[in-house]
């Protein structure tokens, strides 16, 4: 069956994962390669923080926003790469140079 799990049914659910139910047989696993072993720590790490400059501390900002908005900000940071948190500092040096308060490319 090619259905997402979250498309399933309980019962459909119950039948696509019922091999998961048994035990696994030995020698269906194999230790993993030294490349498998750096993306799996990788993924285990996560995206983490933000990069900053040394000696500077990241500090969190709880900000109002309309909904709508934020999603539209998530869309363009995920299509472009980039972290919210990138994009609201981007967007902030955008408007400070603007105003001539810092140079753009700071």
């Amino acid at each position: 069956m090619n259905k997402p799990f979250t498309k399933m049914t309980a019962s459909e659910l119950a039948d696509a994962t019922r091999e998961f139910d048994k035990p696994s047989p030995p020698g269906r696993f194999r230790p993993m390669t030294a490349r498998e072993r750096r993306q799996w720590e990788r993924a285990k790490r996560g995206r983490g923080r933000p990069s900053k400059a040394p000696g500077q501390k990241a500090v969190r900002v709880l900000l109002t926003i309309q909904p709508t908005l934020l999603a539209e900000a998530d869309a363009f940071a995920r299509r472009h790469g980039l972290s919210r948190s990138d994009l609201f500092a981007r967007g902030l040096r955008i408007v400070f140079a603007a105003a001539g308060l810092i140079s753009p490319r700071k």
